[in-house]
C-alpha cells in the first residue's frame, strides 16, 4: 500500500493518524481502490463510491477546511472511525469537531473518550483554535456524554437544523474556549 507522512497522535489503544486535504487529495488520488477502502476503514463498494463522490465535489473552500485523525487499533491496525474538526475556519480560529465509528461494534468500547481529549489538546494546541464547537443531536445520549464530560457549555438550541432520515431534527450548539481549557 502506499503510504504518506502525516501526524500521529498515541492514546493507550489508539494511534490517531492526521487527514488533511493534502492526504486526502493524495490518498483519492494516487491509491487504488481497494487501498482507499483499507485506509478509511470502509467494508463497502457503496462507502467507496460516496467517499469518490465527496472527493469530486469538493471537501475545501475559501476560508474553511478540515483537519482530521483515523482512529486506528494499536492492536490489530483495524481503522475504527475518525475524530477531528469537519469544519474548521483558520482566520476565525475556530473548528467544529465531529467524531464516527465504523460499526456499532465499536461503540460503548471507549474509544471517543479516549481519543476526543487528545484531539482537542490538538486544536488549541497545534491548529491555535481559539473556539471548539460541536453540534449534538438531543436524541444523542452518547453524544451529550461526551461532550459534557469533556467540558464544552451548552449554548442554545438549532431548531430544524439538519436532516435525518427524511425529517428535520434540532441540534444542541455546545463550545469550548481556550480560556477554558486552560484552566
Amino acid at each position: 500500500m502506499n503510504t504518506l507522512q502525516s501526524t500521529i497522535l498515541h492514546t493507550e489503544r489508539l494511534l490517531l493518524r492526521e487527514m488533511t486535504p493534502e492526504t486526502y487529495n493524495k490518498v483519492m488520488s494516487q491509491f487504488m481502490d481497494s487501498e482507499i477502502k483499507t485506509f478509511f476503514g470502509m467494508k463497502t463498494n457503496e462507502e467507496l463510491e460516496l467517499e469518490k463522490l465527496r472527493h469530486q465535489q469538493g471537501m475545501t473552500m475559501s476560508g474553511k477546511s478540515f483537519l482530521y485523525f483515523h482512529l486506528v487499533e494499536k492492536s490489530n491496525n483495524q481503522v475504527l472511525g475518525w475524530c477531528g474538526y469537519h469544519t474548521w475556519f483558520k482566520l476565525h480560529r475556530r473548528a467544529e469537531i465531529g467524531y464516527v465509528l465504523n460499526d456499532d461494534a465499536y461503540k460503548r468500547k471507549g474509544y471517543m473518550k479516549e481519543a476526543i481529549p487528545e484531539v482537542i489538546r490538538y486544536g488549541f494546541e497545534v491548529m491555535h483554535l481559539n473556539r471548539i464547537e460541536a453540534l449534538v443531536s438531543p436524541d444523542n445520549k452518547p453524544s451529550l456524554k461526551l461532550i459534557n464530560h469533556n467540558g464544552f457549555t451548552r449554548e442554545g438550541l438549532l431548531r430544524e437544523h439538519y436532516m435525518s432520515k427524511n425529517k428535520l431534527d434540532d441540534s444542541i450548539i455546545f463550545s469550548l474556549l481556550l480560556r477554558e481549557y486552560q484552566k
